[in-house]
């Protein structure tokens, strides 16, 4: 995306040149009006509600602790390429950029899928700017209702080959007063690797400010009947939340030699 905005603003300066001779005009006192949002207007208007993708692109690591019934864990991510550390009381798990390793702790076996596992947390807390990557296509859809009000929202999907899951699709539901993202909609389809009709949810009931940004402070899993919002399943906190422009050492993520390869 941004090779595309490079190449716009590269052609509306061209083309300002052949119908204006450079020695015709003084730049200084001319106002340059140039499209920079490659982005539908309500999307950016949700980006622009939780701080800005600029401040976001700022940052290098993003470090966060997630409460767990089997103790915190501790998720460091590089933004720039998405390699990440989950260190918890029984297992470590890694992706180097190529590879996700695990190492169980404590003799007990981690009975999860490293390779499924090692940004999904990650994916789900980083909203809305992790939905600025590349490859990403947003469409309008029907508002989703609950209770009383109505949420508009924009379905997320992928071009072929982008991610680990690109039959993957989201839903971001957001406030129509304040733009901030209310829920999130979303299939999984990592296992089977085939489109799926089953909808979960996810409501971003309450923001923490961290460097300029709104990012969630606890995430909440609803069951749901098709688009139905029903009950609450479970309530996640995060805390202990950094952003460092700091990027971090490759040997942060590197597979130690008594892990276990997840590809």
């Amino acid at each position: 995306m941004k090779n595309y905005l490079a190449l716009f603003v590269l052609l509306v300066f061209a083309c300002k040149q052949k119908s204006n001779p450079v020695n015709d005009i003084d730049y200084s006192e001319v106002d340059l009006e140039v499209t920079t949002s490659i982005y539908p207007e309500n999307m950016t208007k949700v980006f622009n509600a939780h701080g800005n993708l600029d401040q976001w692109n700022s940052f290098n690591t993003l470090i966060f602790t997630m409460k767990t019934p089997n103790g915190d864990e501790v998720t460091t991510t590089d933004l720039k390429d998405r390699r990440s550390l989950i260190e918890a009381e029984n297992f470590k798990i890694g992706y180097t950029g190529t590879e996700a390793w695990l190492i169980n702790k404590a003799n007990q076996k981690y009975e999860g899928n490293p390779q499924f596992y090692y940004n999904l947390m990650f994916y789900f807390y980083a909203m809305p700017f992790i939905l600025a990557d590349d490859g990403i296509l947003y469409t309008d859809v029907e508002p989703l209702k609950v209770g009383e009000t109505l949420y508009p929202g924009i379905k997320i999907s992928y071009g072929a080959g982008i991610g680990e899951s690109p039959e993957d699709e989201y839903i971001v539901y957001y406030d129509a007063k304040t733009n901030r993202m209310a829920w999130l909609g979303y299939t999984v389809t990592y296992f089977t690797r085939e489109k799926s009709t089953a909808w979960h949810f996810i409501k971003y009931a309450n923001w923490q400010m961290v460097n300029g940004l709104l990012l969630p402070k606890t995430l909440e899993w609803y069951k749901a009947d098709g688009f139905t919002i029903e009950e609450k399943r479970k309530t996640v906190l995060f805390k202990e939340i950094k952003l460092l422009k700091t990027k971090l050492e490759n040997v942060v993520f590197a597979k130690p030699e008594v892990a276990v390869e997840q590809l």
